[in-house]
């Protein structure tokens, strides 16, 4: 096997890239921690930064108490230096997010459009993008990720199918061709599983568990999405056989029984308020909400056994888990064959719009990468 070998270009931008992720992840430093922690000679360090200043991506943000000697400088991310755009894309509304480079969601939005595929939505679409950023410079704008309930193919440049949005076999380029930025394609549950893999120290499974349930794999905080690009698709793992009908024409999806519709639709279509009658006792609400949380865990203990790492509850569902979480966990501990408790059963971070963020963070850690 033959190896490249590095040359000095590799070389000094690989520690670039090394000293802005240290910044990134470290918020606040000074030359000599740089020098110190990365074991970076001084002399590299500063020509590495003064790159980083002219190019506008750090900048001094101060100083730090002085030990005795001369104060050193305090050294930070520009954290609006970039931006990205992030849209979930819904049956009945489209949401959207600006993220800047450290992962804030700057602003965002939310708008009922009932989805149609027809040149209308999409010049609509188009349309609510220019008006969410009019206020930012447009040379700031790294590009837009698009989430969708459905299935993007391994190129990236089709929707398989999206039983929500009613399509199959359809280019991604109808979404975005009148879109003047780049943008990428994402499956909303792999979106929202990524915007959680800052969280994860190692490997994670999320469930989400909205309106359809879905999921995403992360080894290593990267996305695992299978030779196919199905990886995930927890909501078509049969729990009850002959169970009731799922809408794949399979019976006993765990789709069936753990959708956030399941809840909602007792409400008025209204999460919160579902969870509202459950807090004040409603008889009904709670016996919906006991059967819901005995096949939720069986399902998260059949991901614990085939996954071994933590699982994380996310979606609309998962939004308002936290409060439910203890009494989940010993549901879930009575089914586990090796261990005593569920602690690996976690709640997600991001309870608003997590796969609108999610897709925003692909460029912005893409654009990190390249730095």
């Amino acid at each position: 096997m033959a190896y490249k070998k590095s040359n000095n270009i590799d070389v000094k931008k690989i520690n670039k890239n090394i000293i802005y992720k240290y910044i990134l992840e470290n918020k606040k430093v000074s030359k000599n921690s740089i020098s110190v922690s990365l074991n970076i000679s001084m002399p590299t360090v500063w020509q590495n930064l003064k790159e980083l200043l002219d190019n506008n991506l750090i900048e001094e943000v101060g100083e730090f108490e002085s030990s005795g000697g001369r104060k050193a400088k305090a050294i930070s991310i520009v954290e609006n230096a970039k931006f990205a755009v992030g849209v979930d894309i819904t049956k009945n509304h489209i949401s959207m997010v600006l993220v800047n480079l450290v992962g804030s969601v700057v602003k965002n939005i939310r708008l009922k459009k009932s989805f149609s595929y027809s040149n209308e939505y999409f010049l609509w679409f188009e349309k609510s993008i220019k008006d969410f950023i009019f206020d930012v410079d447009i040379n700031s704008i790294l590009g837009v990720g698009i989430s969708i309930p459905g299935i993007i193919d391994r190129t990236g440049i089709s929707i398989s199918s999206s039983h929500v949005l009613k399509i199959k076999e359809v280019p991604c380029y109808d979404f975005s061709r009148y879109i003047p930025f780049n943008c990428i394609f994402i499956n909303d549950a792999n979106a929202a599983g990524f915007a959680e893999s800052k969280y994860i120290e190692n490997n994670a499974v999320y469930l989400s568990l909205s309106n359809s349930v879905g999921g995403a794999i992360i080894f290593s905080k990267e996305l695992y999405t299978g030779d196919n690009v199905r990886a995930g698709e927890f909501g078509h793992t049969a729990i009850v056989p002959n169970g009731e009908k799922c809408y794949c024409g399979k019976r006993g999806c765990l789709d069936c029984y753990c959708k956030a519709s399941l809840l909602s639709d007792l409400s008025n279509g209204k999460l919160n308020v579902f969870f509202d009658k459950l807090n004040k006792g409603d008889k009904k609400i709670t016996e919906v909400w006991d059967r819901y949380l005995y096949y939720l865990s069986i399902a998260v203990n059949n991901l614990r056994m085939s996954f071994d790492c933590d699982v994380v509850i996310g979606g609309y569902v998962g939004a308002y888990f936290a409060d439910y979480l203890n009494d989940f966990k010993n549901k879930v501990a009575k089914l586990n064959t090796f261990e005593e408790n569920a602690n690996y059963v976690k709640v997600c971070r991001h309870h608003f719009e997590g796969a609108a963020l999610g897709a925003a963070l692909v460029h912005i850690d893409s654009f990190i990468k390249s730095v």
